[in-house]
């Protein structure tokens, strides 16, 4: 009889037990969910104009001037640009055989990313002239810089943290959200802190913590020209596009042979 009481005592402290253990588990899940993104809201300050020919790949404000990159073999090119009348006072042609993509600014030189060539270009900032040139094993996207770092996108999940003198690859970093990893990490800027990206074949600019990889904050422009009446191209692409005015706190957006650039400010 002692033997069963026993038995029986033991299977109640096991279901006991298990109880437990589930009771943790649903705890442990719940603290380990990943938020989804913040939608983040705009307000538009300023409509510019924008050449339509240009098939924008990267854009950049510095010391208050214009930059800008573009692709499509035949049309690439790296451009100082108006910004009151979308017109460019500077300009170098890509060869034909080359697909600009993403540019960045770091230490008085200009870094062009080539699409599927395998190369990044390197100018001095004031001139325009080409300095040097570095091989890249992977597709080039979207560049920008941290301040140590130039920051590399190739169309995937990954940003590539790069070491400017080399371009050796230092850190990679997945960018993911609460439904897995995202891709389609195009244009890249860097601004307080934080990593902004336009997605490919999107109207998302994702905002994403460098040091997690998480996207924290999701901005959806869609039907932004339509919105102030632009005129409707046939060949007008996607967005892409963000350059960061730090001394109005103005972000500038753009898009693949859009009419319009945009001066917008988080709300």
């Amino acid at each position: 009889m002692k033997q069963k009481i026993l038995f029986a005592c033991t299977v109640l402290l096991a279901l006991g037990a298990c109880k437990d253990r589930s009771s943790d588990d649903t705890s442990d899940s719940s603290a380990a969910a990943i938020p989804a993104p913040v939608m983040m809201n705009y307000s538009i300050v300023k409509v510019y104009p924008h050449d339509t020919a240009s098939y924008t790949q990267g854009l950049i404000w510095y010391n208050n001037t214009f930059y800008e990159g573009t692709g499509l073999y035949g049309e690439s090119k790296l451009l100082q640009v108006d910004l009151n009348n979308g017109k460019s006072s500077k300009r170098i042609d890509l060869s034909k055989d080359y697909f600009g993509e993403g540019i960045t600014i770091f230490n008085n030189k200009i870094y062009q990313l080539t699409w599927q060539e395998h190369k990044v270009f390197v100018y001095d900032l004031a001139t325009f002239k080409k300095t040097g040139e570095f091989n890249w094993p992977y597709e080039g996207w979207g560049l920008t810089h941290d301040g140590k770092q130039l920051l590399v996108s190739t169309g995937g999940n990954n940003i590539y943290y790069v070491n400017p003198e080399t371009f050796a690859i230092e850190k990679t970093l997945g960018v993911s959200d609460n439904n897995g990893y995202v891709s389609n990490i195009n244009e890249l800027e860097y601004v307080n802190g934080m990593i902004y990206a336009n997605q490919y074949e999107t109207n998302y600019i994702l905002k994403i913590n460098p040091a997690t990889g998480l996207v924290e904050g999701r901005m959806d422009l869609s039907g932004i020209l339509e919105k102030t009446n632009q005129p409707f191209y046939s060949n007008r692409d996607y967005m892409n596009g963000i350059a960061y005015d730090a001394a109005k706190n103005s972000f500038y957006v753009t898009g693949k042979k859009w009419p319009a650039l945009y001066e917008i400010k988080l709300n």
